[in-house]
């Protein structure tokens, strides 16, 4: 199969009669040494972090799918370590959609002159442009209308599915005594409408236990049991 993009931890393939096959790595991203799932470098491998990354998408897939919450995905090979998706047109080179339970990383980094570390958050939706070079800068509604990635209708039932979603998640993690930081998403139009793209993992999102940082396979063994 043909390779679409060959990004920082999955590879996209063109699979045919409008659907795309990622296989999903086990690199890791973060910097100086420190792992981080939203960082723009990739700084190693973990082994067996691909196949934790799938499965925990598949798992919250299929949750999405119950609750009648439009997608991409339609199936995944947890032994190839690949997913199988609806081909998504994107906005333009892709936008992020964070939503924001409690004060944390680039957030702190912003605004640390008014909040602290932890500090609870309602909630909040921020939205990015992906953008490795220009570093994932914040862009607001306004100018995602005005420059035609969005209209504002779509923008405002992102937003909407950002926080749907994002307490789908919360609730989820609760059920294994874990607590949702923050997490991102990304959309993309699939058959016309606004549908979730990409993954819902660990590399998109920050969970604590007991107040400790959780990172992949441990989230994965805890939430999903493999």
């Amino acid at each position: 199969m043909k390779i679409i993009r060959d990004g920082k931890t999955k590879t996209v393939f063109d699979a045919g009669e409008g659907k795309f096959l990622l296989l999903f790595k086990d690199d890791v991203t973060g910097a100086d040494g420190i792992v981080d799932p939203g960082a723009n470098t990739v700084i190693g491998k973990i082994e067996g972090k691909g196949n934790a990354s799938l499965t925990l998408s598949k798992y919250f897939f299929d949750i999405l799918k119950e609750k009648g919450i439009k997608t991409h995905y339609i199936d995944a090979d947890l032994k190839e370590n690949t997913m199988l998706v609806k081909r998504a047109e994107t906005f333009g080179n892709g936008l992020e959609f964070i939503c924001r339970l409690k004060a944390a990383g680039s957030f702190v980094r912003r605004y640390g002159k008014y909040v602290k570390e932890g500090m609870p958050l309602d909630y909040l939706v921020e939205i990015t442009l992906k953008d490795d070079e220009a570093g994932d800068p914040l862009i607001n509604e306004d100018s995602i209308v005005q420059l035609g990635l969005m209209t504002k209708e779509e923008v405002e039932e992102a937003v909407l599915l950002t926080k749907k979603i994002t307490k789908i998640v919360e609730g989820e993690c609760q059920r294994f005594g874990l607590e949702l930081v923050d997490i991102k998403f990304e959309f993309g139009r699939v058959d016309g409408e606004i549908a979730v793209i990409d993954e819902i993992s660990g590399d998109n999102m920050r969970v604590l236990k007991n107040g400790r940082g959780v990172m992949q396979k441990e989230l994965c063994e805890i939430i999903s049991g493999a």
